[in-house]
């Protein structure tokens, strides 16, 4: 699997559940404790500009609001996440995305295979969590999560230091990658 193809392969899934998401699970917790549903959806709304001015090696500024201030009664929030989403696979699906560095929403330039590999993990991860909290399914090609759990890997204990991830989550050395990748990020993979 080349890599510009693979946050088209780790949105599809979450696209496909955004189209199936009704209004009234806005509320409903996630194995992300700092997020309910709507809080994820905002994360991922907040953030995708950033994404993609990264893949694009454009400066974006932060958006004026906080996070929290993404408005999902306004207009239909579910078809304007889908097309970020696929915004976001089409930028990184240019070769000069993964070459060379970027930014993402902030003055410190890292390597741009780094930044393209956290996209694919925030898509993956916070896609498990969404589904999770509806009681929803979402399956990613295996290879995709192969690789997600090499970069998560090399990473986690750096997300621990800085906030991104929780205490990691004990989780057999034998378990399905996505189990694997979950407790690394300090999600429970049972978490209901």
């Amino acid at each position: 699997m080349s890599d510009t193809e693979r946050v088209a392969l780790a949105a599809e899934p979450l696209s496909s559940l955004l189209h199936t998401l009704s209004p009234d699970r806005l509320g409903e917790p996630t194995p992300c404790a700092d997020f309910d549903v709507r809080a994820l959806l905002n994360h991922l709304l907040f953030w995708g500009p950033s994404l993609i001015g990264a893949a694009r090696k454009e400066a974006v500024a932060p958006p004026a609001a906080a996070e929290s201030d993404v408005d999902l009664t306004a207009g239909d929030w579910a078809a304007a996440l889908v097309a970020q989403l696929g915004e976001l696979a089409e930028a990184w699906r240019d070769p000069a995305a993964w070459q060379g560095v970027t930014r993402m929403g902030g003055p410190t330039e890292l390597p741009a295979p780094l930044v393209g590999g956290m996209v694919v993990g925030e898509l993956v991860v916070h896609g498990w969590d969404l589904a999770r909290a509806v009681g929803a399914t979402v399956r990613w090609e295996p290879e995709l999560l192969d690789r997600v759990l090499d970069e998560t890997a090399a990473t986690a204990a750096q997300g621990r230091a800085m906030g991104i991830y929780g205490p990691e989550v004990p989780v057999s050395s034998d378990a399905p990658p996505i189990d694997r990748v979950l407790g690394l990020t300090g999600r429970d993979p049972r978490w209901k």
